[in-house]
């Protein structure tokens, strides 16, 4: 039996070694027999890109005479490969998916190159826009019009240039892909399935259809290759700068020499509409910032947007600003021909210590009666136009989804070299857990999403004698408990690291020179951090963490929602957590801020009273990895109670004190708990007997039977719900609400509870009416006592 290991490196082109055959085909045949042990040998090939794996050792274990060893494709830059014989040592390498190609069996394995044929670059061009354009028309519903100007950039993209694996789409190194303009997504299912990925002919006439797998809009849950949600235009371009993020410090944290285990680019193709939010404009600043060299955006630039013109708009020059961001910038003004498209993209790989944005000169809805107008952005082209721009192409107007067997031979072929790549990467990766058994065991812990043992019990508890803290305080010393055992972990605050407290104590900075850092300056940036934490989710191995104050959320919210939808556990820590934040007044004092994102689906709001609930809150964030978070903290101090649990407070709402006869249950959260445990000592020398229950997260509490909410809120007792913000769904677990119903004001924090009534005094005054008050009427309604129906229809 012969043995040889795939050679490990990516895009090769010209390929030279002493008594090596190298053919026209991209295989290179190695006569081992001439080989001695512990013998050095240099392979040297010529490129274009001289800044790419300067270094990389390969061992052939053990090997018979004409073995095909590799086949490659371009590009990567000159660099010396050592090869090292070692007889029967070559289980190291052993791969069960790969086994030895002789000679005169070799597949025919091509480049990834420009085939260097126009004719068929333009066939398969227009085959993207003719199939794009047939989902549209199929749907009566969508837009043609980007699809059909980006077509040649997403020709390029999948034929030369990404990484990516059609059978295994969630392959860790793969270069990721984004479509920022996500309504131009027929371009991207097109490109899915010619490519070979699970988006079947079928799927693809059912475009925006109930539950096919090509929505309106890019869905992460709904189609294999789809790395995010990008409905919302500058979710996604910021999206991809976390990517680009989290693979830049990925690689300063895993790679080795001769071990690229982290090593891809981030692809995004955005529009007009894109660059117009504000969004984009803070991610695109930091990205620049950062020095993200892997990141390279293609800026569909097509002068149109729903109203008209850009004229009417959007009349700024995008190549300045981004140049003043720090970014690479190019323009290309004629895809006539693809070459200066493909120069411009060569370039913007070259470039390693800045962002690339490649300004790209389109017409919207090339051969359409209706092109370069905002008439083709949004809706089908009609029967005769679609006819004509088909007859225009070479197509048959008769046929709809065709794809010349041309251009599916030369997609397939894409799919076989590309599939090449991650069976490389396999035989890398597992040489890697030889030689380095611990970083092995850490990177692959993490694509199982498996939390390391015994973390969760790192995490503070409250003892007798601890002193009082504000929650934001008991946060800070959660999130350092956890994190030198929780690498993944990484995240910061929006310019506000003093008051969140968010600093991590056993890392730096993720800066441009220092990657390898964990802590993140996101600046003053709200909506671009959170919108950055989700592509650095997405991008796997990355457990990202944001703060800022609660009620700056609501410059996140956008982004917040786009967590929830795409199933992204981001941990979302948000101090200053009401009006006893004091002075800075009601400009940051969160009201309505908590019921917004409770009213939000797969979010958890967690609003934790002391030490043990900081605990819980932190358990429930980190177990439940397709949920985001929002942890709400205080600024003032909050005393720890006595019958706090963290069992119990997972279960999101539980009796802290007083379970039985009981006159009266006082149900609070946060800050306001520790109230409810006062006033039911102040009511107790009054007669009236008070169970206090802590609602630390409503919205796992609405997840518990409703024979459990009975043990803890009862049947005909009267409940009063205290929070110091706005009274939305405590309707459905009180009876009476002492709640916000105005906006805060500026003064001393003490000041501002008393004068809204979130003192003993008045909490013991109104629990006094309401006990007399259903005492009156016999007992309190019966909470739970209401039809429920179960055909509740699950969406995403």
């Amino acid at each position: 039996m012969t043995h040889a290991a795939l050679i490990s490196c990516r895009r090769y082109s010209q390929l030279s070694l002493p008594g090596a055959e190298t053919r026209n085909d991209s295989r290179v045949f190695f006569p081992l027999n001439s080989w001695k042990a512990k013998s050095q040998y240099e392979l040297t090939y010529v490129t274009v890109f001289p800044n790419r794996h300067p270094t990389l050792s390969i061992s052939i274990f053990y090997a018979h005479p004409s073995v095909l060893l590799s086949h490659f494709s371009p590009v990567i830059p000159p660099c010396r490969i050592r090869f090292v014989g070692v007889p029967n040592d070559f289980t190291t390498f052993s791969n069960p998916s790969l086994s030895p190609i002789p000679l005169n069996q070799a597949a025919d394995h091509k480049k990834r190159k420009s085939s260097g044929d126009k004719a068929l670059d333009k066939k398969c061009v227009d085959t993207i826009r003719v199939f794009s354009a047939d989902m549209v028309q199929a749907a009566n519903s969508g837009h043609p019009g980007a699809p059909m100007g980006c077509a040649p950039m997403a020709h390029l993209l999948w034929s030369e240039n990404m990484s990516f694996s059609p059978t295994s789409p969630n392959w860790s190194n793969r270069d990721r892909f984004v479509l920022s303009n996500g309504h131009a997504c027929a371009l991207q299912y097109s490109m899915l399935h010619l490519t070979g990925y699970d988006v079947s002919i079928g799927d693809c006439k059912k475009f925006r259809q109930l539950g096919s797998k090509t929505p309106g809009h890019p869905e992460n849950f709904c189609t294999d290759g789809v790395e995010v949600c990008t409905g919302p235009l500058g979710q996604g371009l910021t999206n991809a700068v976390g990517m680009a993020m989290a693979e830049k410090h990925l690689a300063a944290t895993f790679n080795q020499p001769s071990y690229p285990v982290v090593d891809h680019f981030t692809y995004v193709i955005c529009g007009d509409g894109c660059l117009q939010e504000g969004i984009t404009s803070e991610a695109s600043s930091l990205a620049g910032h950062l020095g993200l060299g892997k990141l390279i955006v293609l800026y569909d630039d097509n002068n149109i947007t729903i109203d008209g013109s850009t004229e009417l708009s959007f009349t700024e020059d995008v190549s300045m600003r981004y140049e003043s961001y720090g970014w690479h910038v190019q323009a290309v003004t004629d895809l006539t021909n693809l070459d200066s498209l493909r120069s411009a993209i060569s370039k913007a790989r070259e470039v390693t210590d800045k962002p690339s944005m490649i300004k790209v000169k389109t017409i919207i809805g090339l051969g359409s009666a209706k092109e370069g107008t905002h008439g083709v952005h949004g809706a089908p082209l009609g029967a005769e136009d679609l006819g004509q721009v088909k007859s225009k192409y070479g197509f048959n107007p008769e046929e709809s989804f065709a794809v010349p067997s041309d251009v599916a031979s030369h997609y397939d072929n894409v799919s076989k070299q590309v599939e090449a790549d991650k069976i490389a990467w396999d035989t890398m990766f597992a040489a890697y857990k030889t030689a380095h058994p611990a970083l092995h065991a850490e990177f692959t812990r993490r694509e199982s999403r498996e939390l390391p043992a015994g973390l969760l019990d790192l995490l503070p508890t409250f003892k007798a004698g601890d002193k009082d803290l504000a929650s934001r305080k008991l946060s800070e010393a959660c999130i350092n408990s956890i994190a030198e055992n929780f690498p993944e972990l990484m995240g910061g605050s929006a310019d506000l690291t003093p008051s969140n407290l968010t600093s991590l104590k056993c890392s730096s900075d993720f800066q441009k020179s220092t990657p390898a850092g964990r802590y993140i300056r996101f600046g003053v940036r709200e909506h671009a951090m959170a919108g950055i934490c989700n592509g650095m989710f997405a991008h796997g191995n990355i457990r990202p963490y944001c703060a800022t104050f609660l009620n700056f959320a609501g410059y996140a919210l956008g982004s917040i929602r786009c967590s929830a939808l795409s199933k992204f556990g981001v941990l979302y820590v948000m101090t200053h957590d009401s009006i006893g934040l004091g002075e800075d007044g009601p400009t940051h004092q969160p009201i309505e801020m908590i019921e917004s994102l409770r009213s939000m689906p797969n979010v958890n709001v967690l609003r934790p009273c002391d030490t043990n609930e900081t605990n819980a809150a932190y358990q429930i964030a980190l177990t439940q990895h397709e949920t985001p978070s929002v942890i709400c903290l205080s600024r003032q101090t909050l005393p720890n109670l006595a019958g706090t649990e963290v069992s119990k407070a997972m279960k999101g709402g539980y009796i802290v004190s007083g379970a039985s006869n009981t006159n009266l249950v006082l149900v609070g959260t946060g800050s306001e708990t520790g109230l409810c445990a006062q006033a039911a000592e102040a009511l107790a020398s009054a007669g009236i007997n008070v169970r206090v229950v802590s609602m630390m997260c409503m919205d796992q509490f609405d997840t518990q039977t409703e024979e459990y909410k009975k043990s803890v809120l009862g049947e005909g007792i009267p409940v009063i719900a205290v929070e110091a913000a706005a009274v939305g769904s405590w309707n459905k677990y009180s009876h009476v609400q002492v709640c916000m119903k105005s906006f805060g004001a500026s003064g001393k924090g003490g000041d501002l509870m008393k004068r809204f009534g979130f003192t003993v005094d008045n909490v013991v005054e109104k629990s006094k009416l309401v006990v007399d008050y259903y005492k009156s009427k016999g007992s309190a309604p019966d909470l739970f006592s209401r039809p429920v129906w179960d055909d509740v229809v699950a969406g995403h």
